[in-house]
């Protein structure tokens, strides 16, 4: 599973809910991979969009090593007392700000069974929680800080994907040119 990165389009949409059904055997594969990744990208927590799927889902593994799954989550509550943490994501690689947000916060979502839940948290868990649900939103941690900050940023990885883009597409362009030198080549040795 690739992470998408800051600069892709569905970073920045509003990822659509998931259908009760949707809600199956498939789904928890599909939720396993995300576990794996994120693990192996040393992240706390996966989002769908972050994982290629503009749906309402999140992973996460938290200070308390307990893996969590929240689909169509809802914040419903968050407290007043606000605190400051350094935030990093795997969508915005080496990129590192502290955001304020609530110290604790109040979330229903599903679990990968389909059973409903209703979860309160605080500190480490409820920033993941926070965090991960921003991204459902089209929101990155970056759009809760400085400004300025936030703009460079975006630029920079902008100028990232769209170099990326073009290695791709020259990537692309060498494979269909060896391929169709060697098709030629097979379709003299046949004529012969």
């Amino acid at each position: 599973m690739r992470i998408t990165k800051l600069g892709e389009e569905i970073l920045r949409q509003v990822a659509e809910p998931f259908a009760m059904e949707e809600i199956n055997d498939e789904l928890r594969a599909f939720i396993d991979e995300m576990f794996e990744t994120m693990i192996e990208a040393n992240g706390v927590g996966l989002a769908g969009p972050q994982a290629g799927i503009s749906k309402r889902i999140f992973v996460i593994i938290a200070d308390d090593e307990v893996r969590r799954v929240f689909i169509n989550p809802q914040i419903i509550s968050t407290s007043a007392e606000l605190c400051d943490y350094e935030e990093g994501c795997l969508s915005i690689p080496g990129v590192y700000e502290n955001i304020k947000r609530p110290a604790k916060v109040t979330v229903q979502a599903f679990n990968e069974k389909g059973r409903p839940f209703t979860l309160e948290a605080d500190g480490l868990l409820a920033r993941i929680i926070q965090h991960e649900n921003d991204h459902l939103d089209g929101h990155v941690f970056i759009d809760r800080g400085d400004a300025e900050f936030a703009q460079k940023t975006e630029e920079q990885f902008k100028k990232r994907a769209e170099k990326a883009l073009k290695k791709r597409a020259e990537k692309e362009a060498k494979e269909r040119k060896i391929a169709a030198k060697k098709a030629a080549a097979e379709a003299k040795k046949a004529n012969r």
